[in-house]
């Protein structure tokens, strides 16, 4: 492929040259999952002939047959629960870092806990938040998914404000110092602003991760209502295309919520993205 500079000469051009927009390489990304997904639920079937993966009209049924209602009754439980877990976690998470950031010496005793909250394998923690926190009433956030919540995001938020906090500008941390401020003041002067973006990025990360905890917390039962809940219901009725309804839902409402977070996140530190203040 070749186009015409002058008479009689022609510069060849490489595909790589060419640059599609990014909205157009998602669409185009997007269709393809979709039609490999299709094939794939023709391919695989079980003995009987049927499909061990639910085709994407399928799932697209079963939105239709479980309705609005069902939907929202069960994310808007589970929303409320990682939203108050997400608080919960996070602003823990912040708060040790800036101890931590005050009482250097504390900073051993900081990181093993948050690599402990880390590395202990979620269910077995669920197996035991489910008997310290009592069954919830009808309508009331399950303390067993907030709690799991909590603590999914709370290891990410603690790492990133650490290293956010360390790499504010030393010299910008003598002058505060020379003028006879506090540690309380370079954090507040000059650490806390250099570790926003690192902080913010964190917190965007933190926000599927919740999602998933609650979701994961829901699986040890004691609750009326919730996507957990929903999915387990949907397995003991063999409903696959709703179980797979339910995930995409899922994975949809966490990136809807990642890239909220991602937006506010430009407003309130621009220079992060390397756009103009």
């Amino acid at each position: 492929m070749t186009t015409t500079d002058a008479p009689g000469k022609g510069r060849a051009i490489h595909w790589e040259d060419i640059k599609l927009p990014a909205w157009l390489t998602g669409t185009i990304g997007g269709v393809g999952l979709i039609i490999l997904w299709w094939i794939i639920s023709q391919i695989f079937l079980n003995p009987s002939g049927q499909k061990i993966i639910p085709s994407p009209l399928d799932v697209v049924i079963a939105y239709g047959t479980a309705g609005w209602d069902y939907f929202a009754r069960n994310f808007s439980v589970t929303l409320v629960e990682s939203g108050i877990g997400y608080l919960w976690g996070n602003g823990l998470a912040l708060l040790l870092a800036f101890v931590v950031l005050l009482l250097p010496r504390l900073e051993g005793l900081a990181m093993q806990l948050a690599i402990l909250t880390y590395c202990v394998p979620i269910v077995a923690i669920g197996m035991l938040a489910v008997v310290l926190f009592p069954v919830p009433k009808p309508g009331e956030a399950s303390g067993t998914a907030v709690f799991l919540a909590a603590l999914s995001c709370f290891f990410t938020t603690v790492v990133g404000a650490l290293l956010g906090l360390k790499s504010a500008d030393k010299a910008s941390l003598d002058v505060v110092r020379v003028y006879g401020g506090s540690k309380l003041t370079q954090l507040r002067k000059v650490r806390l602003i250099a570790a926003l973006p690192s902080i913010l990025n964190s917190l965007q990360i933190a926000v599927p991760a919740a999602f998933l905890g609650a979701v994961l917390g829901e699986f040890f039962g004691k609750i009326e209502a919730g996507v957990g809940l929903a999915m387990i219901l949907a397995q003991q009725n063999s409903d696959a295309a709703l179980v797979w309804a339910l995930a995409l839902a899922s994975g949809a409402v966490a990136l809807a919520g990642f890239a909220l977070v991602g937006l506010v996140a430009r407003a309130i530190a621009p220079w992060s993205k390397g756009t103009a203040q």
